[in-house]
């Protein structure tokens, strides 16, 4: 191919802009790669200027983790007994970062925890988000272990300029209901919001790491990992480190205990979506010069857009999303609208047959549906022209009207004295958990700061009596 210097000028024209190196500008400026962010997930356009599917192989070379491959799942089953989850059959839980040594650990009867989040930005959970915590709620099961989970109401509020924190902090509560309903165990499980936790009496040692990771991360770190510049808050860049703090169990001395000694050497799985991957990746940088344990993660891919599979569901987006609040009549019409990989005409589809990989309707069943076979049938059926699009939106429309009914059953149950429950710092129940012996001092510890708190409380009532007020 002729480059720029072969060819001469063309009259009239300034010096090198000639046919050809206008022709490539023009194809430079449609291309651009896929971004995702925790704030931002797109997967990018090609030379035509078209949308492109997100590509998770490019991703796992981007960020330098690791395939899941067939000896992992099988090692998986063999040490937990139990068969992998259908996300990780089809690979939609996809990748990891020292999943290995976390199944070294629980071979050697080491115990970890677990810990995933949601940035609370809606009422309502979207299908797309119940998918990481149904993952989740599987993993703790397989394990048998503890589970936190955090809710970012200040992260929400400190990146959307729209959002009051009254609204994130309204929206953490009912996202919680959300979560609760997907069926965690009570024993096993605390959640709380940040806005709550972090800035009262039991986040102490929370704050503790906030101070000590954030301490470690450098300006430079943060701008390079999420693309920050002059213009986004101070807060913003800070926020980072009060997500990674989650990751180590000396942040949450009520569950895990007070010895410095065992408890920094507890290791942490974060199960989540790959878009969070970067909060973690300085966390696992700088975890080490702490003396603390890097977090091992494992990601699954986006449930795509209602549009199509170059973007992921957005709860931003009501007609991008399905809702776990939708009704039956709701998702029909939704599906109905869905992105199709189904043929312009009948005859064209029975000759040429559909495109399952580019089909919303038939990605959402590789999500939901449980048979493997009658995935591979629908698969089989719909490529060879002997379905039409429409059957396919009918099959994934009855799956997920199901899969919703069944989850507004369980939210029905879900009541505001439950989730207390599960957000009172607590002891949970778990392998390895503190002797009763350390339980006691904590619980004295405890004691001691509220009874401090309420001093504190009864000396300023005593000032405003005292002054009038």
């Amino acid at each position: 191919m002729a480059t720029v210097s072969d060819v001469p000028d063309e009259p009239g024209q300034p010096p090198a802009l000639t046919a050809l190196s206008l022709a490539e500008i023009s194809q430079e400026s449609k291309i651009k790669e896929q971004i995702i962010t925790p704030f931002d997930v797109s997967g990018g356009v090609d030379e035509h200027g078209k949308a492109v599917a997100i590509d998770y192989d490019k991703l796992i070379d981007h960020f330098g983790s690791q395939r899941i491959d067939k000896s992992m799942l099988e090692r998986f089953e063999r040490l937990t007994g139990k068969p992998p989850h259908r996300l990780l059959r089809r690979g939609l839980v996809f990748s990891h970062r020292d999943l290995n040594l976390i199944l070294d650990k629980y071979e050697k009867g080491i115990p970890f925890f677990l810990y995933t989040g949601r940035g609370p930005s809606s009422g309502s959970m979207h299908v797309g988000h119940s998918v990481p915590f149904e993952f989740t709620k599987y993993l703790q099961d397989a394990f048998n272990v503890p589970l936190i989970i955090m809710l970012t109401d200040d992260e929400k509020f400190l990146h959307s300029p729209k959002l009051s924190l009254k609204d994130c902090r309204k929206f953490a509560l009912e996202n919680a209901l959300d979560i609760i309903a997907i069926g965690f165990d009570p024993a096993k499980t605390f959640i709380f919001a940040d806005t709550d936790f972090i800035y009262g009496g039991h986040g102490a040692a929370f704050g503790q790491n906030i101070l000590e990771i954030g301490k470690k991360t450098t300006n430079n770190q943060i701008k390079g990992t999420f693309g920050f510049n002059d213009t986004n808050n101070i807060l913003e860049f800070a926020f980072p480190a009060t997500q990674s703090a989650t990751s180590f169990a000396t942040s949450f001395p009520f569950i895990f205990g007070s010895n410095p000694k065992t408890v920094s050497k507890i290791p942490c799985l974060i199960p989540c979506a790959i878009d969070q991957d970067p909060y973690f990746r300085q966390c696992r940088d700088n975890a080490p010069r702490l003396g603390l344990v890097k977090p091992a993660l494992i990601h699954t891919v986006f449930l795509p857009s209602l549009r199509g599979s170059e973007s992921k569901m957005s709860a931003s987006d009501t007609e991008s999303s399905i809702y776990l609040s939708d009704t039956d009549n709701q998702i029909k019409k939704k599906v109905g609208k869905a992105f199709s990989g189904g043929q312009d005409t009948r005859e064209l589809q029975e000759q040429i047959g559909g495109r399952t990989a580019v089909d919303v309707p038939f990605q959402y069943l590789t999500f939901f549906l449980e048979s493997d076979k009658e995935l591979g049938s629908l698969r089989e059926r719909y490529e060879k022209g002997l379905m039409q699009s429409g059957e396919m939106k009918a099959a994934a429309t009855k799956e997920l009207q199901t899969y919703v009914a069944a989850f507004r059953e369980r939210r029905k149950a879900v009541t505001p004295e439950i989730r207390e429950e599960f957000m009172r710092p607590r002891q949970l129940i778990f392998r390895s958990m503190p002797s009763e012996k350390e339980q006691a001092a904590m619980l004295e510890d405890r004691k001691k700061a509220l009874q401090k708190e309420l001093a504190l409380i009864d000396g300023e009532m005593e000032r405003l009596q005292g002054s009038g007020a």
